[in-house]
């Protein structure tokens, strides 16, 4: 990380030379004038996040240094951006999950349920263990969720008949229990042992579906985005999520449509 943020500093250098700021004395306001000469560029704030990071970080070692002791970026503040995150990043559609879980291996596609029916994030996913999942009662209890909190989540129909077929092949005494190389524990559900590996893994489906493969959180998305239309409480999406807080959810996984209150105001 700390490599990258220095790698970042070459756009900040390129205007320092070009706007003759000396680096070692530089004025007060060339924070301030380095973001707003970004923001005019055209770069989204989330980039001009990082490119400041990146600057700041600069600033650090010149410090640690002794070489200077400026600190231009201290009070710089970037503009959030108004685009809702889900625009910024979608989740995926209900026909590129169909079409992945065309092309997806068993695994692949009890994975797929998890995060776009479940809506577990990627860890809590790879850290189930098969006394977890209770497919029969429609639950699985997630014990690793964020800031080690854990939950209950319920199942759809079509996670709890993925989890039975999953459990029949790669469960206790499944017929495929055993059989290959394990890299994991005999008591976790999935043969992957990192998120790496399950990306490589995933997104080898998605790349014969003919689908972009955006990483896990999109399928997070979908899950909260459809809930929500279904049942129309933010407060339950967040809870199905693992979500502490409700603008969370609002902010970045689910929204209502800009028309959701026709049907309610029809007969006014």
């Amino acid at each position: 990380m700390t490599l990258d943020l220095y790698r970042g500093n070459r756009q900040f250098l390129e205007y320092a030379d070009t706007r003759a700021i000396n680096l070692l004395r530089p004025e007060r306001h060339t924070g301030r004038r380095y973001v707003n000469a970004l923001l005019q560029a055209g770069r989204a704030p989330a980039g001009v996040q990082l490119k400041v990071a990146a600057a700041g970080c600069l600033y650090r070692a010149l410090r640690w240094a002794g070489a200077s002791d400026a600190d231009p970026f201290k009070d710089v503040r970037v503009p959030r951006d108004p685009t809702p995150g889900l625009i910024k990043r979608p989740p995926y559609s209900e026909d590129e999950l169909h079409d992945v879980l065309e092309q997806a291996d068993v695994q692949g596609k009890f994975l797929l349920f998890l995060t776009a029916h479940a809506g577990l994030r990627i860890s809590e996913a790879l850290a189930l263990k098969w006394d977890d999942l209770d497919e029969a009662a429609r639950r699985i209890h997630v014990r690793s969720g964020k800031g080690r909190k854990s939950r209950i989540v319920a199942m759809s129909s079509s996670l709890a008949r993925a989890t039975r077929h999953y459990r029949a092949l790669f469960g206790p005494g499944g017929s495929e229990h055993g059989g290959g190389k394990r890299t994991t524990s005999a008591e976790q559900v999935f043969r992957y042992a990192t998120v790496n590996t399950a990306r490589y893994h995933l997104g080898r489906a998605f790349k014969a579906a003919g689908v972009q493969f955006r990483g896990f959180h999109p399928s997070r998305k979908y899950a909260g985005t459809r809930l929500l239309q279904q049942i129309k409480d933010f407060g339950r999406v967040a809870a199905h999520l693992g979500h502490e807080s409700v603008d969370t959810t609002r902010r970045g996984y689910a929204q209502l449509a800009a028309d959701d209150l026709k049907d309610d105001l029809a007969g006014w």
